[in-house]
């Protein structure tokens, strides 16, 4: 027994110096680097704990030498850094904590290698300082420490080549969910969860299918959660069709405008003729995330409005002083087309400039500085008083931006709101959402920040841009769209929104308000009356006359249906309640004229309206 003892101690003693004399290795290899960032990266990465992994400084030795031998690990990140090798390993083996990170060096490589993410790398590492700055803050306001690293794939389809919507960005193409995307990777890297960045059908394959990669250390990945948008699941339904159950309750689908419920499920959409390619998804509205909070039926999800660049730019930024000009919000010459004698009236008491692709067919006294990179749209946003909103595109990221600028926004009225009923824009959209304005997010931020005008009307026009001239304001950035709130956002959606598990239960039923409909109204806008949002979570509590009695709703008579939107419903003279068999036909935004709604209601944080007071 003796001997036993001895030999173990001899052995642990052994393996101790070999892990110090690998360390030392790893540290001279690294000094040997003359790229800079990579001898700051081996720096901020040293080796972890090995207490009950033996075989780790086998694998960091073998990486250390043969990382070169298949370019699967170069494609993965590896740059034969001792950070790249540590990151890389940690993805394979998922014991590790999530910690908030200092820096996105171990991203960058992920993202240089791949032609598809260039225009996301871009905007990632343009604001380095500022998400890594984030980071800090909000892990000194809340305990973020005891989180498991997720295992996280992040699939967008629109920027695979079979889209190839990326190939777009840097010549005047639709720009809203790259910056989205963009923005949730930085997020989830800070956050210290272990990314996998798929862009074409081959990677999906890889990751999810078992399709051989070429990394001995590279399994098939069991990932935590999946994120991707319609198209990216379209192509993982036609790819993988064999695994899509053992993924569907995993899967965060990014969706611009949002689908409601009715949309969503397959067969109610096609007995009710709301055909749409995007919807028809069966999934749980609520793992569809937006870029706007437009409906309580999906999750906001946001992106970062972006308040400055680089340090040294910001300081341009700053020198900048305001003029007596306005700067237009459309990139495609078409977008101004029947738009001359709104702009005529803007133009007797501003100088116009504008960032078009076809300087030719836009009235001859604007400024036209053709397609620009984001820092110079900051710097003509600086120096102008208005940016002037021509009522599309719809709901993009530029009003906040010229709002962070403290440069006002013209924000137009649609009359009639737009819809898929009579928009050909909102045409196949998944919802029959009314759009009261070009971005009814900033119509309800209001003055002095957001002016709504009249476009056809010279008069409100004229009123609009005399009071604006004759005020300053400063800049200004809802919570929810700073990196901050969208860490905080996110982190907690991560850690508490689970739809695999039908035990847990979040938001807290604590923060649970029951409040009931006057007959004809949806819960959304019964809510919202009182200072509340709809919580479609809180649906299933209700959906019983148990569950009413104890909010005072007394059933004589009850049934359950598949065939309403509106329920848990009741007719106030029968006492006839209706409960609702198709969990997937939740709502919040349907009414009935004959029947009054009970709906779920809770509380949210100013500027974060995904988050109830208690949810932190």
């Amino acid at each position: 027994m003796e001997e036993t003892i001895k030999g173990l101690l001899s052995n642990k003693l052994q393996l101790e110096q070999e892990v110090a004399h690998l360390k030392e290795l790893l540290v001279q290899k690294a000094e040997e680097h003359t790229n800079k960032d990579k001898i700051n990266e081996d720096k901020d990465c040293p080796l972890p704990p090995m207490d009950g992994y033996p075989e780790c400084q086998g694998k960091l030795k073998w990486m250390k030498e043969g990382w070169t031998s298949d370019p699967c690990y170069s494609i993965n990140g590896v740059n034969g850094s001792l950070c790249s090798i540590l990151i890389y390993l940690s993805e394979v083996n998922s014991h590790l904590s999530a910690v908030i990170r200092e820096n996105l060096q171990g991203l960058s490589s992920k993202l240089a290698n791949r032609i598809q993410y260039k225009w996301i790398n871009q905007r990632i590492f343009s604001m380095e300082d500022i998400w890594v700055k984030a980071g800090r803050s909000l892990s000194a306001k809340h305990d973020l420490k005891g989180r498991k690293a997720k295992q996280i794939l992040v699939h967008p389809g629109a920027v695979t080549d079979e889209i190839g919507i990326a190939r777009l960005a840097f010549n005047g193409g639709p720009l809203g969910e790259l910056v989205q995307w963009s923005d949730l990777v930085s997020t989830l890297h800070i956050l210290g969860h272990h990314l996998h960045l798929s862009a074409s059908i081959t990677d999906l394959k890889i990751f999810l299918g078992g399709l051989k990669s070429g990394c001995p250390s590279m399994p098939t990945l069991e990932p935590n959660l999946i994120y991707t948008d319609i198209l990216g699941l379209q192509q993982m339904q036609k790819a993988l069709p064999n695994i899509w159950s053992k993924y569907q309750c995993k899967i965060r689908i990014l969706d611009s405008f949002g689908t409601e419920p009715d949309f969503n499920h397959v067969s109610w959409a096609k007995g009710h003729n709301l055909s749409s390619p995007y919807g028809g998804l069966n999934l749980i509205p609520l793992q569809l995330y937006t870029m706007f909070p437009h409906t309580p039926d999906n999750t906001f999800l946001g992106f970062v409005v972006q308040p400055h660049w680089s340090d040294e730019e910001n300081k341009k930024l700053e020198s900048i002083k305001r003029k007596n000009q306005a700067l237009v919000y459309g990139k495609r010459a078409s977008f101004w087309k029947g738009k001359t004698a709104y702009l005529d009236t803007i133009h007797k008491y501003l100088d116009l400039h504008g960032t078009v692709d076809n300087g030719a067919l836009i009235p001859s006294y604007v400024t036209n500085h053709g397609i620009v990179k984001g820092a110079e749209v900051h710097a003509l946003l600086r120096e102008s008083k208005v940016f002037v909103g021509l009522s599309f595109p719809f709901e993009g990221p530029a009003p906040l931006e010229a709002l962070a600028n403290g440069c006002v926004f013209l924000n137009p009225r649609l009359n009639p709101p737009q819809s898929r009923l009579n928009s050909e824009f909102f045409k196949e959209k998944p919802n029959i959402r009314e759009v009261t304005s070009q971005h009814p997010y900033a119509e309800a931020i209001g003055e002095p920040y957001v002016w709504m005008v009249d476009m056809d009307n010279s008069t409100d026009v004229e009123r609009a841009v005399k009071a604006i001239i004759n005020q300053t304001i400063e800049p200004y950035i809802p919570y929810e769209f700073t990196c901050e709130g969208m860490l905080q956002r996110v982190n907690i959606l991560i850690e508490k929104q689970d739809f695999c598990n039908s035990t847990t239960s979040w938001p807290p039923l604590s923060t649970l308000q029951v409040v009931t409909a006057e007959v004809g109204a949806s819960c959304k806008d019964t809510c919202q009356k009182q200072g509340l949002i709809c919580e479609p979570a809180f649906f299933p509590h209700l959906n019983s006359a148990q569950s009413l009695a104890n909010y005072g709703i007394n059933c004589q008579t009850t049934e359950h249906s598949g065939g309403y939107l509106v329920l848990p419903a009741y007719d106030n003279n029968s006492k006839r309640c209706v409960f609702q068999s198709d969990p997937l036909l939740f709502s919040c935004v349907r009414s009935h004229l004959s029947w009054t709604r009970v709906c779920p209601c809770r509380d949210y944080i100013k500027d974060q309206i995904a988050l109830c007071k208690a949810c932190l």
